[in-house]
């Protein structure tokens, strides 16, 4: 296995993890920026507020968002074992 395949695994494996977490990420965003923005307007401060929505949110995204995330996942993984034989007869 040579360093350009190591490299080019571990960016594919870095991009996979960035595709999975995003709409994870992205839920707990925009909720916080809502909900920011709710207690800048209505000038409530208080810190736990946040915590209960973005909770449920990011549940709501991993539930409908966790079958495509498992697909990916899946398909990843099957292409690398698929992959372990070329991995194996360049030498090294």
């Amino acid at each position: 296995m040579t360093d350009v395949t190591v490299i080019h695994l571990g960016m594919t494996a870095l991009v996979l993890a960035a595709k999975l977490s995003a709409p994870m990420l992205l839920t707990a965003l925009f909720v916080g920026f809502a909900i920011s923005l709710f207690q800048s307007v209505t000038q409530l401060q208080e810190q736990t507020i946040s915590f209960v929505p973005k909770a449920v949110a990011v549940g709501t995204a991993i539930v409908l968002c966790g079958r495509w995330m498992l697909h990916e996942m899946t398909a990843f993984t099957t292409a690398l074992y698929g992959q372990i034989p070329s991995f194996l007869s360049h030498g090294g």
